[in-house]
């Protein structure tokens, strides 16, 4: 597999909403806005908020999802530690399909923790 699958995979999802914003601005927008205030920080901080989303995103299988929050997680100085230890409630929510895409998970970390330094 690449070394930029996972930056190759949010950039080309990206792109691939563009037509999204552009014809359905409102929409976008609105997601944006829930996204901005599900993630902000209160209670739990946003690197705890981002996790959550990671072992989601692990749980539903969703490629581009792990993407976007391990790119956040890295951002948020989320430690490998605390990536491994929530992948591991996520295995244990999502079974057998789940410990794979813990793999995706570790692989989209691990990237965009290198192409931050």
């Amino acid at each position: 597999m690449s070394d930029t699958r996972f930056q190759d995979l949010t950039a080309n999802t990206s792109r691939h909403l563009a037509p999204m914003r552009s014809h359905l601005p409102e929409v976008m927008q609105g997601f944006g806005a829930l996204s901005r205030a599900a993630l902000a920080a209160g209670v739990l901080d946003e690197k705890t908020k981002e996790l959550i989303a990671l072992a989601i995103a692990v749980a539903t299988r969703c490629d581009d999802c792990i993407g976007f929050h391990a790119k956040a997680l890295v951002r948020l100085h989320g430690t490998p530690e605390e990536l491994r230890e929530m992948l591991g409630v996520a295995v244990y929510m999502g079974g057998g399909p789940s410990l794979m895409y813990a793999s995706h998970a570790i692989q989209a970390y691990e990237e965009f923790a290198v192409a931050a330094k």
